[in-house]
């Protein structure tokens, strides 16, 4: 169950990170909606990380939960905000995350 969590934390680590980009494409007080997201999704995501880590190693989890969390990032970034899905770009997400 545990494992679960953990990976339910790292989406919510993407969340935080998405959050932050949407906000600074953001104007007026969609901006504070925004940042509102980014403070919810990360105290989620600490929680879910701390609750983890209660029966899991904590360099483990911390690792799986920043991967989780670099790999969803980087492909809502190519996804959402349109940036560029370059060869060496994919192939460093893959091989890090397969890592």
């Amino acid at each position: 169950m545990n494992w679960i969590i953990l990976i339910i934390a790292g989406l919510f680590e993407a969340g935080f990170a998405f959050c932050l980009g949407k906000a600074k494409q953001a104007a007026g007080t969609a901006v504070y909606l925004w940042y509102g997201g980014f403070l919810i999704a990360l105290a989620i995501s600490m929680f879910l990380l701390v609750k983890a880590t209660q029966t899991l190693p904590i360099g483990t989890s911390y690792a799986v939960w920043t991967g989780i969390g670099a790999v969803v990032t980087a492909l809502l970034g190519i996804i959402v905000f349109k940036e560029p899905a370059e060869f060496w770009r994919l192939f460093f997400i893959v091989n890090v995350s397969s890592g």
